[in-house]
């Protein structure tokens, strides 16, 4: 790995079974607290912002999923945690698969919320790249202005996504972004997750779509699905109960 693992900032709600939930690129940990009242009493959730994001470190450099992987590692072992139930939505499912792939011992449950294992496609991958040298020259306004409609149909909820992308060190949305772009396909590896499996799609999610999900749901060993009504790639905040619903069943099989 080229990059030091770095000491995410999160936050702790609830007590029981602990639950890691990563946010997707280019949020923050904010993204979960609709779900904070409907999962408290079932899961210890522990809510941290990845690297580049939110409060916490930003250092130069490529974000590699196995990189932010081994942050989230060291994470759980300054909270003395064996094994948690993982949860990623978008990049933070990519996250959370090369978590699964590296350290299959301290997984107990995944969840993919509106994400898959594939690597981008050549036309995605330069659309990132190109996307990078945008950001790093002249900010993430354009981003922030462009970006929240493609994620969901709630004005709201669009406008919540604006701010938090203002609120990211630009030198954070770029590595990430470079990260994302050289990432490799996981679909295969999904065989060797022996764990339960829950994969999240919105109905109306214009980037991973139910039917995307669909696709490479049957490769998990122990894996289901359930569908959003409604929601588009923000699920966790569009139907928060239908997703804590969903968390609450994982963590039941788990």
């Amino acid at each position: 790995m080229n990059l030091s693992p770095v000491q995410l900032s999160y936050e702790e709600h609830g007590s029981g079974t602990p639950l890691v939930l990563l946010h997707g690129f280019p949020l923050n940990r904010s993204i979960w607290k609709p779900l904070i009242p409907l999962l408290s009493d079932t899961a210890r959730l522990i809510l941290p912002d990845l690297r580049g994001h939110g409060q916490s470190p930003a250092p130069e450099g490529t974000y590699t999923m196995r990189e932010m992987a081994e942050d989230v590692y060291q994470l759980l072992n300054r909270l003395g945690l064996d094994r948690v139930v993982l949860g990623g939505h978008s990049m933070g499912g990519y996250v959370a698969l090369a978590f699964a792939q590296a350290y299959p011992k301290r997984l107990a449950g995944l969840a993919l919320i509106a994400s898959h294992p594939a690597a981008d496609t050549l036309e995605k991958r330069q659309s990132r790249l190109v996307q990078a040298r945008q950001v790093r020259s002249r900010g993430q306004a354009k981003l922030a202005s462009q970006m929240p409609a493609a994620l969901t149909p709630n004005p709201v909820v669009a406008a919540q996504v604006s701010d938090m992308i203002l609120a990211n060190p630009k030198q954070g949305i770029v590595g990430a972004l470079l990260g994302m772009a050289e990432r490799e396909d996981t679909t295969r590896a999904l065989a060797s997750i022996q764990v339960p499996a829950l994969v999240v799609a919105g109905s109306e999610d214009r980037i991973v779509s139910p039917e995307t999900a669909a696709e490479f749901i049957g490769f998990f060993p122990r894996g289901w699905m359930v569908e959003a009504p409604g929601a588009g790639h923000l699920p966790m905040m569009e139907t928060p109960e239908i997703v804590a619903a969903a968390l609450r069943d994982l963590i039941r099989r788990a």
